[in-house]
Protein backbone atom coordinates (compact mmCIF):
# COMPACT_ATOMS: atom_id res chain seq x y z
CA UNK A 1 0.00 0.00 0.00
CA UNK A 2 1.28 3.39 -1.03
CA UNK A 3 2.59 5.16 2.10
CA UNK A 4 0.57 8.22 1.71
CA UNK A 5 -2.42 6.19 1.93
CA UNK A 6 -1.69 4.39 5.32
CA UNK A 7 -0.77 7.63 6.68
CA UNK A 8 -3.86 8.70 5.62
CA UNK A 9 -6.12 5.83 6.84
CA UNK A 10 -4.24 6.36 10.23
CA UNK A 11 -4.98 9.84 10.45
CA UNK A 12 -8.85 9.39 10.23
CA UNK A 13 -8.87 6.11 12.97
CA UNK A 14 -7.50 9.02 14.85
CA UNK A 15 -9.77 11.52 14.28
CA UNK A 16 -12.25 9.11 14.65
CA UNK A 17 -11.47 7.76 17.97
CA UNK A 18 -10.61 11.94 19.05
CA UNK A 19 -14.70 12.62 17.59
CA UNK A 20 -15.94 9.59 19.38
CA UNK A 21 -14.59 10.76 22.61
CA UNK A 22 -15.46 14.15 22.53
CA UNK A 23 -18.75 13.30 22.02
CA UNK A 24 -18.67 11.21 25.11
CA UNK A 25 -17.65 14.39 27.46
CA UNK A 26 -20.93 15.53 25.95
CA UNK A 27 -23.40 13.21 26.89
CA UNK A 28 -21.34 12.54 29.74
CA UNK A 29 -22.32 16.29 30.90
CA UNK A 30 -25.55 16.02 30.05
CA UNK A 31 -25.81 12.41 32.31
CA UNK A 32 -24.53 14.58 35.48
CA UNK A 33 -27.39 16.32 34.90
CA UNK A 34 -30.34 14.04 35.04
CA UNK A 35 -32.30 14.23 38.49
CA UNK A 36 -31.99 10.90 39.92
CA UNK A 37 -36.26 10.59 40.25
CA UNK A 38 -36.03 11.64 36.67
CA UNK A 39 -37.16 8.90 33.75
CA UNK A 40 -33.10 8.28 32.30
CA UNK A 41 -33.04 7.71 29.00
CA UNK A 42 -36.44 9.57 27.93
CA UNK A 43 -34.49 12.87 29.91
CA UNK A 44 -31.30 12.34 28.03
CA UNK A 45 -32.83 12.25 24.26
CA UNK A 46 -34.46 15.71 25.23
CA UNK A 47 -31.27 17.06 25.83
CA UNK A 48 -29.46 18.98 22.40
CA UNK A 49 -26.01 18.46 23.70
CA UNK A 50 -26.31 15.12 24.17
CA UNK A 51 -27.47 14.18 20.99
CA UNK A 52 -25.04 16.43 19.31
CA UNK A 53 -22.77 13.54 21.35
CA UNK A 54 -24.03 11.03 20.18
CA UNK A 55 -24.12 12.39 17.06
CA UNK A 56 -20.44 12.69 16.86
CA UNK A 57 -19.79 9.47 17.86
CA UNK A 58 -22.30 7.75 15.98
CA UNK A 59 -22.53 9.44 12.66
CA UNK A 60 -19.67 11.83 12.04
CA UNK A 61 -17.13 9.43 13.86
CA UNK A 62 -18.44 6.73 12.16
CA UNK A 63 -18.03 8.01 8.64
CA UNK A 64 -13.99 8.46 9.55
CA UNK A 65 -14.23 4.76 10.86
CA UNK A 66 -15.47 3.29 7.84
CA UNK A 67 -13.49 4.99 5.39
CA UNK A 68 -10.44 4.02 7.69
CA UNK A 69 -11.38 0.54 7.83
CA UNK A 70 -10.66 1.15 3.45
CA UNK A 71 -7.29 1.71 3.85
CA UNK A 72 -5.74 0.09 7.00
CA UNK A 73 -8.25 -2.64 7.52
CA UNK A 74 -9.80 -3.45 11.25
CA UNK A 75 -6.84 -4.62 13.45
CA UNK A 76 -5.22 -1.59 14.19
CA UNK A 77 -7.80 0.99 13.85
CA UNK A 78 -9.52 0.37 17.49
CA UNK A 79 -6.04 1.01 18.80
CA UNK A 80 -5.82 4.13 16.76
CA UNK A 81 -9.01 5.26 17.59
CA UNK A 82 -7.96 5.30 21.30
CA UNK A 83 -5.81 8.55 21.16
CA UNK A 84 -9.15 10.17 21.55
CA UNK A 85 -8.46 9.41 25.30
CA UNK A 86 -6.34 12.07 25.63
CA UNK A 87 -9.63 14.37 24.80
CA UNK A 88 -11.58 12.64 27.17
CA UNK A 89 -9.25 13.14 29.90
CA UNK A 90 -9.02 16.95 28.84
CA UNK A 91 -12.58 17.25 28.63
CA UNK A 92 -13.96 15.40 31.46
CA UNK A 93 -12.04 18.32 33.27
CA UNK A 94 -12.85 21.62 31.41
CA UNK A 95 -16.28 20.36 30.62
CA UNK A 96 -17.67 18.33 33.11
CA UNK A 97 -15.68 19.09 35.87
CA UNK A 98 -14.35 16.27 36.94
CA UNK A 99 -10.57 15.43 38.55
CA UNK A 100 -8.06 13.28 37.17
CA UNK A 101 -5.99 11.98 40.18
CA UNK A 102 -2.13 10.60 39.30
CA UNK A 103 -3.35 7.16 39.21
CA UNK A 104 -5.55 7.82 37.23
CA UNK A 105 -2.98 10.06 34.71
CA UNK A 106 -0.54 7.00 35.01
CA UNK A 107 -3.18 4.50 34.02
CA UNK A 108 -3.96 6.59 30.73
CA UNK A 109 -0.63 7.30 29.85
CA UNK A 110 -0.04 3.82 29.86
CA UNK A 111 -2.93 2.91 27.89
CA UNK A 112 -1.77 5.35 24.97
CA UNK A 113 1.47 3.68 25.11
CA UNK A 114 0.08 0.40 24.72
CA UNK A 115 -2.03 1.80 21.54
CA UNK A 116 1.31 2.72 20.27
CA UNK A 117 2.82 -0.76 20.81
CA UNK A 118 -0.45 -2.45 18.92
CA UNK A 119 0.04 0.31 15.98
CA UNK A 120 3.51 -0.19 15.37
CA UNK A 121 2.80 -4.35 14.92
CA UNK A 122 1.68 -3.73 11.85
CA UNK A 123 -1.09 -6.19 11.69
CA UNK A 124 -2.96 -4.82 8.90
CA UNK A 125 -6.01 -7.32 7.45
CA UNK A 126 -6.83 -7.14 3.87
CA UNK A 127 -10.38 -7.89 3.58
CA UNK A 128 -10.69 -7.27 0.32
CA UNK A 129 -8.10 -10.10 -0.36
CA UNK A 130 -10.09 -12.47 2.14
CA UNK A 131 -12.62 -15.13 1.31
CA UNK A 132 -15.01 -13.77 3.91
CA UNK A 133 -17.56 -16.65 3.32
CA UNK A 134 -15.53 -19.88 3.06
CA UNK A 135 -16.65 -22.28 5.89
CA UNK A 136 -13.85 -22.12 8.48
CA UNK A 137 -14.00 -18.65 9.01
CA UNK A 138 -17.62 -18.12 8.87
CA UNK A 139 -17.55 -20.58 12.06
CA UNK A 140 -14.91 -18.53 13.69
CA UNK A 141 -16.32 -15.45 13.25
CA UNK A 142 -19.54 -16.79 14.61
CA UNK A 143 -17.76 -18.82 17.41
CA UNK A 144 -16.14 -15.29 18.64
CA UNK A 145 -19.20 -13.37 18.10
CA UNK A 146 -20.94 -15.24 20.77
CA UNK A 147 -18.36 -15.52 22.85
CA UNK A 148 -18.00 -11.69 22.81
CA UNK A 149 -21.75 -11.72 23.22
CA UNK A 150 -21.30 -14.13 26.60
CA UNK A 151 -18.87 -11.89 28.29
CA UNK A 152 -21.01 -9.06 28.03
CA UNK A 153 -24.03 -10.82 29.47
CA UNK A 154 -22.00 -12.41 32.50
CA UNK A 155 -20.67 -8.92 33.16
CA UNK A 156 -24.31 -7.69 33.32
CA UNK A 157 -25.56 -10.57 35.58
CA UNK A 158 -22.33 -9.67 37.75
CA UNK A 159 -23.19 -5.81 37.85
CA UNK A 160 -26.43 -6.39 39.05
CA UNK A 161 -24.75 -8.45 42.48
CA UNK A 162 -21.68 -6.87 42.88
CA UNK A 163 -22.75 -3.11 43.70
CA UNK A 164 -18.95 -1.49 44.46
CA UNK A 165 -18.01 -2.89 40.53
CA UNK A 166 -21.69 -1.91 39.14
CA UNK A 167 -19.49 1.14 36.97
CA UNK A 168 -16.29 -1.08 36.40
CA UNK A 169 -18.78 -3.94 34.87
CA UNK A 170 -21.21 -2.18 33.02
CA UNK A 171 -18.21 -0.52 30.68
CA UNK A 172 -16.68 -3.41 30.45
CA UNK A 173 -19.99 -5.05 29.34
CA UNK A 174 -20.63 -2.04 26.73
CA UNK A 175 -16.69 -2.81 25.62
CA UNK A 176 -17.88 -5.84 24.68
CA UNK A 177 -20.39 -4.52 22.47
CA UNK A 178 -18.27 -2.08 20.91
CA UNK A 179 -16.10 -5.00 19.90
CA UNK A 180 -18.51 -6.72 18.19
CA UNK A 181 -19.30 -3.44 15.98
CA UNK A 182 -15.56 -2.95 15.54
CA UNK A 183 -15.07 -6.60 14.13
CA UNK A 184 -18.58 -6.87 12.01
CA UNK A 185 -17.98 -3.62 10.31
CA UNK A 186 -15.19 -5.41 8.34
CA UNK A 187 -17.36 -7.88 6.77
CA UNK A 188 -19.79 -5.54 5.92
CA UNK A 189 -17.34 -3.57 3.87
CA UNK A 190 -16.20 -6.48 2.52
CA UNK A 191 -19.42 -7.32 0.62
CA UNK A 192 -21.78 -3.49 0.82
CA UNK A 193 -20.53 -2.72 -2.84
CA UNK A 194 -21.59 -6.24 -4.63
CA UNK A 195 -24.62 -5.34 -2.20
CA UNK A 196 -25.75 -2.47 -3.27
CA UNK A 197 -24.44 -3.00 -7.04
CA UNK A 198 -27.23 -5.97 -7.26
CA UNK A 199 -24.73 -8.54 -8.29
CA UNK A 200 -24.05 -10.10 -4.81
CA UNK A 201 -24.49 -13.82 -4.43
CA UNK A 202 -27.41 -15.32 -1.88
CA UNK A 203 -24.04 -16.08 1.00
CA UNK A 204 -23.71 -12.11 0.19
CA UNK A 205 -26.75 -11.20 1.26
CA UNK A 206 -26.86 -13.11 4.28
CA UNK A 207 -23.39 -11.92 5.58
CA UNK A 208 -25.01 -8.14 4.74
CA UNK A 209 -27.87 -8.87 6.44
CA UNK A 210 -26.43 -10.54 9.52
CA UNK A 211 -23.91 -7.78 9.78
CA UNK A 212 -26.23 -5.07 9.85
CA UNK A 213 -28.83 -6.98 12.92
CA UNK A 214 -25.48 -6.88 14.67
CA UNK A 215 -23.96 -4.25 14.56
CA UNK A 216 -27.06 -2.27 14.97
CA UNK A 217 -27.75 -4.59 18.15
CA UNK A 218 -24.57 -4.62 19.52
CA UNK A 219 -24.69 -0.18 19.13
CA UNK A 220 -27.60 -0.08 21.05
CA UNK A 221 -26.78 -2.09 23.82
CA UNK A 222 -22.89 -0.70 23.97
CA UNK A 223 -24.22 2.77 24.42
CA UNK A 224 -27.29 2.06 26.97
CA UNK A 225 -24.45 0.73 28.91
CA UNK A 226 -21.57 2.79 29.01
CA UNK A 227 -24.28 5.58 29.84
CA UNK A 228 -25.67 3.72 33.02
CA UNK A 229 -22.00 3.61 33.76
CA UNK A 230 -21.95 7.08 33.26
CA UNK A 231 -24.40 7.32 36.04
CA UNK A 232 -22.54 5.61 38.72
CA UNK A 233 -18.84 5.96 37.41
CA UNK A 234 -16.46 8.97 36.85
CA UNK A 235 -16.17 9.21 32.64
CA UNK A 236 -12.79 9.35 32.46
CA UNK A 237 -12.10 6.37 34.32
CA UNK A 238 -14.79 4.08 32.87
CA UNK A 239 -13.90 5.17 29.08
CA UNK A 240 -10.10 3.66 29.28
CA UNK A 241 -12.01 0.46 31.01
CA UNK A 242 -14.49 -0.02 28.37
CA UNK A 243 -11.44 0.33 26.04
CA UNK A 244 -9.78 -3.01 27.67
CA UNK A 245 -11.65 -5.08 25.23
CA UNK A 246 -11.86 -3.33 22.61
CA UNK A 247 -8.33 -3.18 22.59
CA UNK A 248 -7.47 -6.51 22.87
CA UNK A 249 -10.31 -8.40 20.79
CA UNK A 250 -8.80 -6.98 17.33
CA UNK A 251 -5.53 -9.01 18.33
CA UNK A 252 -7.30 -12.70 19.35
CA UNK A 253 -9.24 -11.54 15.90
CA UNK A 254 -6.38 -11.77 13.99
CA UNK A 255 -4.73 -14.56 15.10
CA UNK A 256 -7.61 -16.86 15.58
CA UNK A 257 -10.74 -15.92 13.66
CA UNK A 258 -8.70 -14.85 10.53
CA UNK A 259 -5.47 -17.14 11.49
CA UNK A 260 -2.88 -14.98 10.24
CA UNK A 261 0.95 -14.74 11.28
CA UNK A 262 2.98 -12.14 10.98
CA UNK A 263 6.23 -12.29 8.76
CA UNK A 264 8.62 -11.75 11.55
CA UNK A 265 8.28 -12.25 15.64
CA UNK A 266 8.36 -8.57 16.48
CA UNK A 267 4.91 -7.62 16.12
CA UNK A 268 3.96 -10.60 18.11
CA UNK A 269 6.42 -8.50 20.80
CA UNK A 270 4.83 -5.38 20.09
CA UNK A 271 0.82 -7.11 20.87
CA UNK A 272 2.22 -9.05 23.69
CA UNK A 273 3.43 -5.26 25.51
CA UNK A 274 0.94 -3.63 24.62
CA UNK A 275 -1.81 -6.17 25.64
CA UNK A 276 -0.02 -6.22 29.35
CA UNK A 277 0.01 -2.35 29.62
CA UNK A 278 -3.81 -2.21 28.72
CA UNK A 279 -4.28 -4.52 31.54
CA UNK A 280 -2.12 -2.68 33.84
CA UNK A 281 -3.79 0.50 32.76
CA UNK A 282 -6.96 -1.51 33.18
CA UNK A 283 -5.88 -2.67 36.78
CA UNK A 284 -5.01 1.35 37.84
CA UNK A 285 -8.35 2.69 36.67
CA UNK A 286 -10.26 -0.01 38.12
CA UNK A 287 -8.81 -0.12 41.90
CA UNK A 288 -9.41 3.42 42.01
CA UNK A 289 -12.74 3.69 41.09
CA UNK A 290 -13.54 0.58 43.02
CA UNK A 291 -12.33 2.59 46.02
CA UNK A 292 -14.57 5.26 45.30
CA UNK A 293 -17.99 3.53 44.85
CA UNK A 294 -17.04 1.45 48.11
CA UNK A 295 -16.94 4.94 49.99
CA UNK A 296 -20.42 6.03 48.51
Amino acid sequence: MDGSLYLFGVFLAILSGSINNIGLVFQKKVVNEVAPEAKFFRSLVKKPLWITGLLMELAIGSVFFMIAQIYIGPALIPGLMAFGLIFLAIGSVKIVGETLKKVEIIGIIVMILAIFLLGLSELSIDIAGIDILAFDLVLNMTIFTIVLFLGSFICEILQRKIEKLKGILLAISSGFQFSLTNFWIAPLMAVIAHVFGGNATLGELFLFIACAVILIAASILGIMKIQQSFQVANASRMIPIQQVPIQITPIIAYFFVFTLLPSTIFPIIYVLIGVSLILLSSFLLAKRQAELEAIK
